[in-house]
């Protein structure tokens, strides 16, 4: 790998963490997990970083990358995470302490997208993210017109879910 990409990889993965931080908290319940998945999703980002074509911005391809590795290992009925030596790479990368102090009043909304579907939570997440439907259709592989369905869906789920 030459030495160039790496550079880039680390520059792009530090500026961008916080998207894979975020996905952590939606998708775990305990800091193991979420240091478990954030350690899986920053090795598939390495995995595939080199065929990151530039076709769309990289926070959206990383979005897409975090997600489906994400929705793959929670959807399996085991919760243990198959990891791969990065050791080469890892101590490179600046891992800052994710911070949720501020994200205690979202506490019951996190809880409430628990309760969603896979599929679901990647909706919510991406809209609590401003990302439009064209950003969340093309992120999730489905038409704008769906995503729109689904998201209102979703809505109307979390409602119930937190007002019962």
């Amino acid at each position: 790998m030459s030495e160039s990409l790496e550079d880039k990889f680390l520059n792009d993965f530090e500026t961008n963490q916080n998207i894979v931080h975020k996905i952590c908290r939606i998708y775990t319940t305990n800091s193991n997990d979420h240091n478990d998945l954030f350690q899986e999703i920053t090795i598939q980002v390495w995995k595939n970083y080199s065929k990151f074509r530039g076709d769309a911005k990289f926070s959206t391809w990383m979005y897409r990358v975090a997600l489906n590795t994400a929705i793959s290992l929670y959807r399996k009925s085991t919760k243990s995470v198959k990891t791969q030596d990065i050791s080469d790479i890892a101590f490179k990368i600046k891992s800052v302490d994710y911070d949720d102090t501020e994200e205690q009043q979202l506490k019951s909304l996190y809880k409430a997208i628990q309760n969603l579907n896979d599929i679901d939570k990647a909706l919510v997440f991406l809209y609590l993210e401003d990302k439009s439907y064209r950003d969340i259709s093309e992120t999730l592989g489905i038409s704008e017109v769906n995503a729109r369905v689904k998201m209102n869906r979703a809505k109307d789920k979390l409602k119930k879910i937190l007002n019962p």
